[in-house]
């Protein structure tokens, strides 16, 4: 039996998407390489309740032309931060948004966003740029809100039932969570 030693890039496994004959190949390769992280990603590029907080249209970063794999950042570490980047509408409210780090002000999160393209491989700052244009499923067929609900099992709000139970109500009233895990949570505020 061969074991992969090697755990692709994002744009890598949306390329084995794209390129699998059918909806349940599809499926199966994102599950195959389901992460939090991964979900993450998927969740800002696809849920309409969350919304990206930087300018539409082209990014004005300079690309980072080292190969792959050697001398930059990697996506699926560096999308632990990405609720510096987005709001999200409050789970069963008309009109009040969260947003995930509110202490930034615009400038500050659009040269941090600029930072970190500039310190990801090409390909995966572009993808993380077709990701806030909601523009994945036009690279990658079969890289839809649907497949990404069926692989991950989420209802049509993007909501993982199993997860919100576990959770049970939110443990501090108008405190709304980004879709991090207590984990998450607790991580970010002892790193600072």
């Amino acid at each position: 039996m061969a074991y992969e030693t090697y755990t692709p890039l994002y744009h890598e496994i949306f390329t084995k998407v794209n390129n699998a004959k059918d909806k349940p190949k599809k499926i199966e390769v994102l599950r195959k390489y389901d992460s939090p992280n991964l979900r993450a990603f998927l969740m800002c590029a696809f849920n309409p309740d969350i919304e990206w907080l930087l300018p539409e249209g082209q990014v004005p970063y300079i690309e980072n032309d080292a190969p792959e794999g050697t001398e930059h950042s990697v996506l699926s570490v560096e999308v632990k931060t990405i609720h510096n980047y987005v709001k999200r509408k409050v789970f069963g409210s008309q009109d009040e948004w969260s947003v995930g780090n509110p202490a930034l002000n615009d400038m500050k999160r659009e040269n941090m966003f600029i930072q970190l393209l500039e310190g990801l491989s090409a390909g995966e700052a572009q993808l993380l740029c077709l990701a806030k244009e909601r523009q994945l499923h036009r690279k990658y067929k079969g890289l839809n809100a649907n497949s990404v609900r069926e692989a991950f099992e989420w209802d049509e709000n993007f909501h993982d039932s199993k997860l919100v139970a576990e959770r049970g109500p939110a443990s501090k009233p108008g405190r709304v969570d980004l879709g991090r895990l207590p984990g998450d949570i607790a991580e970010s505020q002892r790193l600072g």
